[in-house]
């Protein structure tokens, strides 16, 4: 099942999370025009390569991308979720939110798998955190979701369930990975987990503001 959109509306233009995803984007436009030993020496300079940690790396390597299709399918689940929370928390707050999800998520990687020299890259972790505080904030929002079993059809489901079904699967599929963690590429499960953990915990901490409340004058 693929998400699509949500049913819940926000109040004010999520420019952070278009900002977001421009440079995101951006980033990746560059690291396509390079060439092969160019693009991995840019991927291995910038991405988190937990062998030769350095601080930078935990937040250059969330805007990294393996493909075309980690960049679309990362910035698809930021679309969807980024907006309402970046409405909760206010601009300045939700860019740190999602650093900080981002930074937590790369670490959570590097601790199950610290002398790793697999670079890890991509924006998942800190879109999980933004998952994780939409499962607290808006967990009976309608999300529109694309089912396939012999028939294509879209079905409004509750965000618990979309959420909680999500976060199941990197559990389960990163427990079955820890072995194998530091020698194999592949999806940095533990980015994914310790991102939607983080970002229920920081939801759950920062100030908000409710819909009713809040004005577009005080966003920033």
């Amino acid at each position: 099942m693929i998400p699509l959109r949500d049913l819940n509306r926000s109040y004010a233009t999520p420019v952070v999370t278009l900002a977001i995803i421009a440079v995101n984007v951006a980033v990746f436009l560059y690291q396509v025009t390079l060439d092969p030993f160019s693009g991995n020496h840019f991927i291995m300079e910038y991405g988190l390569v937990p062998a030769r940690f350095h601080f930078s790396a935990l937040v250059t390597s969330m805007f990294l991308h393996g493909g075309w299709l980690h960049l679309i399918g990362n910035m698809w689940f930021l679309w969807i979720y980024g907006d309402n929370i970046e409405d909760v928390l206010g601009r300045w707050q939700y860019l740190f939110f999602y650093l900080a999800c981002g930074i937590l998520a790369m670490a959570s990687q590097m601790a199950v798998a610290p002398f790793s020299r697999i670079p890890n890259v991509g924006a998942s972790g800190a879109i999980a955190g933004v998952m994780g505080a939409y499962l607290v904030k808006f967990p009976h929002a309608r999300i529109v979701t694309l089912f396939w079993f012999g028939l294509i059809f879209t079905l409004d489901v509750p965000a618990v369930l979309i959420l909680a079904y999500w976060f199941i699967l990197q559990l389960f599929s990163g427990v079955g990975s820890v072995a194998e963690a530091s020698v194999r590429g592949g999806v940095a499960w533990f980015a994914h987990i310790g991102g939607f953990i983080a970002g229920i915990v920081l939801i759950l901490i920062m100030r908000t503001r409710e819909p009713h409340l809040r004005r577009a004058d005080l966003n920033w």
